[in-house]
């Protein structure tokens, strides 16, 4: 009667916790880490001896070394000992056995259903003999931290000692444990990867319409402009980058190449294009006078001032190639016969070589 009414309650346990089992798979499966630490578990047992026995009830306990295969599966050596009263002397039984626990969640409380298989030694008052047993049953886990949990199960067991004579009249018993104990896990339990933060698209940035703009005024458009914010007056190439610049009016003082303060501010400004926009052009900066003088004198003072020019750019940080030429009154652009023409010929021209 003990043997059916175990097995009746392991079968309706296992499938009450089927359908728990299945709306937590779908539930945890898309962030479920699986736990394969080791672990320790002792217990203690109480022992509802079968009839065959002619025994009271009794007490034991033992210990288990076991590891955590996967989100289901946990094998596990176990050993005991118990003890309890007879009809034909105290009974000591000892054994272990080999289990296989399958849980049908993993969470807090973890239900679980059990066998096992290994051997017992089975001694009543001086008759001892070493058998069989088998095990089946029903459990749960309760987790009270990373590491520490309780258990419990009920078992029902089957013993056959093999013609051994322990108890005369049989050698088959069929006995109910009840266990109760903790589970020490080792190590960290692993934790599930955060769930990643959704991502949300950058709103697209504002097209801006540059073919109509041109800010640095140079006749090319923003949109094919490489060297934006070339100083006014400069010629430029396709790209909208400087290829001459004429510097005309009192730059230098009379007779003289030291620059006035309006060719600083100027020559300021080119030196800020040029390194804001670096091309590595060498920069040829061309002097010119108009002819009142000697062809001689005029061209010194226009290597003069054109060298002036070349040392000013590169106290303000440029790092081009700078070439220094005086062409003295050779090349003129105007009229030397009127003061007009003559202030149009002198000049700097900044010349970037291709």
């Amino acid at each position: 009667m003990l043997k059916k009414n175990l097995l009746t309650i392991v079968s309706l346990a296992g499938l009450g916790f089927l359908p728990l089992a299945q709306a937590a798979d779908r539930f945890h499966d898309d962030r479920r880490v699986d736990d394969d630490r080791w672990y320790v578990a002792p217990f203690g047992t109480f022992v509802r001896t079968g009839g065959d026995r002619n025994a009271s009830d009794g007490w034991g306990g033992g210990m288990g070394i076991g590891k955590m295969l996967d989100k289901h599966f946990n094998v596990e050596l176990k050993g005991f000992y118990e003890e309890f009263s007879g009809t034909n002397g105290p009974w000591s039984l000892a054994g272990g056995t080999a289990d296989l626990q399958y849980y049908f969640i993993r969470d807090k409380f973890s239900p679980y259903a059990v066998i096992g298989a290994g051997a017992m030694n089975s001694c009543a008052s001086a008759n001892c003999g070493i058998g069989v047993i088998g095990e089946a049953g029903a459990g749960f886990t309760y987790e009270l931290h990373d590491n520490f949990l309780l258990r419990s199960d009920v078992r029902y067991r089957y013993n056959n000692n093999l013609n051994a004579n322990v108890q005369p009249g049989t050698e088959q018993f069929h006995d109910m444990t009840v266990n109760v104990g903790f589970v020490i896990p080792f190590g960290d339990k692993p934790k599930p990867a955060p769930r990643p933060e959704p991502v949300v698209a950058a709103a697209p940035e504002p097209v801006r319409d540059c073919s109509t703009q041109d800010a640095d005024a140079d006749g090319v458009n923003d949109c094919l402009d490489r060297c934006p914010g070339t100083v006014k007056g400069s010629k430029v190439d396709n790209s909208g980058c400087p290829v001459r610049l004429v510097l005309k009016g009192q730059h230098f003082k009379y007779d003289s190449a030291e620059l006035t303060l309006n060719a600083k501010i100027i020559l300021d400004d080119v030196a800020q294009s040029v390194i804001s926009n670096p091309q590595k052009n060498d920069i040829e900066v061309q002097g010119h006078t108009s002819s009142e003088g000697s062809n001689a004198y005029n061209m010194r003072l226009s290597q003069r001032r054109a060298q002036s020019v070349v040392n000013y750019l590169k106290m303000k940080g440029v790092t081009n190639r700078l070439i220094a030429k005086g062409f003295g009154e050779t090349q003129p652009i105007a009229d030397n016969k009127t003061e007009e023409g003559r202030s149009e010929n002198r000049r700097v021209e900044l010349i970037w070589i291709e």
